[in-house]
């Protein structure tokens, strides 16, 4: 991989207006046909299984290193949890909802927000936390992930890389299949990505973490 983080991204204004437009249509028509109701059905369940807000938001880094808010369900009891606080897969502090929220990735429905709000886009590298950025900031390659906007999917999370052990061999890979997308993306690869999603949630993979 090269030193130069920034030769992996490359101007392609065809496929960006592409991409922000199926973005805004998309993240529109899962808000109104999906979110008005999940919301208030999930919320009932979060409230009744622990106190506390149904939505919460948390710091995550953005497109060239910008800090924004992104929205999630609440999976955990801990409703004062900090900005650098990971949640593991075997988490104490999860509730059973929240389990099942997180296994079937509905706790980050709400980030369809986030995408019309152009945060974030549907498909890209997964938004990491101050914490994983302070770890890893000067890793090769990492900053790259950056150069375009983080997804609510992305190869890395499909290939099930996203896991809550962030050893050396697990970071590596998935810098590996972040950096792979933003030199190959196109309007294929995204909907190739989704419908790969798709699948993951219909399966319930416990990987993908």
């Amino acid at each position: 991989m090269p030193d130069d983080d920034f030769i992996v991204a490359h101007g392609d204004n065809a496929y960006d207006l592409a991409k922000r437009i199926f973005d805004v249509t998309f993240s529109t028509l899962v808000i109104i046909s999906v979110l008005v109701w999940l919301i208030p059905l999930l919320g009932l369940f979060i409230r009744l299984t622990s106190p506390g807000p149904v939505l919460v938001s948390r710091l995550r880094t953005g497109y060239k290193g910008r800090p924004f808010r992104c929205f999630s369900f609440r999976i955990t009891r801990d409703n004062n949890r900090n900005e650098t606080s990971l949640t593991s897969k075997y988490d104490i502090r999860i509730t059973p909802i929240g389990r099942l929220l997180r296994r079937t990735h509905l706790d980050e429905m709400p980030q369809f927000i986030n995408v019309l709000l152009g945060d974030m886009s549907v498909v890209g590298p997964h938004s990491h936390s101050p914490v994983l950025d302070a770890m890893y900031w000067e890793s090769k390659g990492y900053r790259a992930r950056y150069l375009v906007k983080p997804g609510i999917t992305g190869l890395a999370q499909v290939k099930s890389m996203m896991s809550s052990n962030w050893d050396k061999k697990n970071f590596q890979r998935t810098v590996k299949y972040d950096l792979f997308y933003i030199k190959k993306r196109s309007s294929q690869f995204d909907l190739a990505i989704v419908f790969m999603t798709l699948k993951a949630m219909i399966d319930g993979n416990q990987n993908t973490w």
